[in-house]
């Protein structure tokens, strides 16, 4: 859930950093996936509880001439260990398309063996990793309180397949492989040891686009034909001096807003959209949960107010 430098799993057996069994796909679970149709499509990973960011998504979403679908691609729970907070996010969420996180895949488990179950690389230090363990243990406290939500996010799939404008689009929490995979950060998009995977995810998909978010940081990178897109978080920051989060729009018109950066592929646009959301109301939302001296407070506060160290520069368009 937070950036890091290296995208490889770290061996570490500690809670917070496996990635159990059960979160492996493979890129051939979405050539087999249910495929729906759409226009237009918005991509909202990392949503991390943040209210106003849905009020801001709603928005964004009217200036569009024609209907949107959302896709929640997981981890729209975080910081939001209210009742209140975590019906709301749910609620919503669970009225559209949607995917699990590691975050939501976690609250479905009967344990904690997995801590937070983000596979943090060897890159993060020992002591996030176990303030993420301790923000998700109390966000599963509130969970149980909340057993049909439970259940209806429990239904949920791990990976979904969309058509726009005859474009096969995959749609991820993580990678290719693997719920919580970190191949998709831009660190391994960038890196030439892993073009050679890259290239057998797409044939093994069969997509012509992948849209990802779990590493925290956007993204955006031709491989040959093909897109992969991250779009970082929608419920916070993204780089620094920027309060606003980024949704993924893939589209056969282009945004009717100015987009940060995009690509083409034949008929589509494929953009990242700032998302701005009241940042004073979801600082607050914040502080109401997580006071100075908290887990969340420790990790975050920094980043909610101030952005992570990633310029827009490092996330617009690469060709590899």
């Amino acid at each position: 859930m937070m950036p890091a430098a290296s995208p490889s799993a770290s061996n570490d057996p500690a809670p917070g950093r496996r990635c159990p069994v059960r979160y492996r796909y493979g890129p051939a679970a979405l050539a087999d996936a249910p495929e729906q149709a759409a226009d237009t499509l918005y991509v909202i990973g990392g949503l991390y509880g943040n209210q106003p960011a849905l009020a801001a998504l709603r928005q964004l979403a009217d200036l569009e001439t024609g209907p949107v679908r959302f896709c929640f691609n997981g981890d729209f729970n975080w910081f939001n260990v209210d009742d209140a907070g975590f019906a709301a996010i749910n609620e919503f969420v669970l009225g559209h398309d949607a995917c699990l996180g590691n975050v939501e895949a976690e609250l479905l488990a009967a344990d904690d063996e997995a801590g937070c179950g983000c596979a943090y690389p060897e890159s993060v230090d020992a002591a996030t990793v176990e303030r993420s363990n301790r923000i998700h243990r109390r966000l599963k406290q509130t969970a149980q309180a909340h057993p049909q939500l439970l259940r209806r996010l429990g239904a949920l799939p791990m990976v979904r397949r969309y058509r726009i404008g005859g474009h096969a689009i995959g749609v991820v929490h993580g990678d290719a492989e693997s719920l919580a995979g970190w191949r998709f950060d831009p660190a391994a998009l960038d890196d030439p040891a892993n073009r050679a995977w890259i290239d057998v995810a797409f044939a093994a998909a069969r997509v012509d686009a992948f849209a990802s978010s779990h590493t925290c940081l956007p993204a955006l990178r031709r491989f040959g034909r093909g897109w992969v897109i991250n779009n970082g978080a929608a419920g916070m920051p993204n780089f620094g001096g920027r309060r606003s989060g980024v949704v993924t729009r893939i589209a056969v018109s282009p945004a009717p807003t100015p987009a940060l950066y995009g690509g083409r592929l034949g008929r589509l646009y494929i953009e990242a959209l700032a998302l701005d959301y009241a940042a004073a109301a979801w600082q607050r939302d914040f502080l109401a949960n997580w006071p100075p001296g908290s887990p969340a407070h420790v990790s975050y506060w920094q980043r909610i107010t101030d952005g992570p160290d990633h310029a827009l520069t490092r996330a617009a368009p690469i060709s590899r």
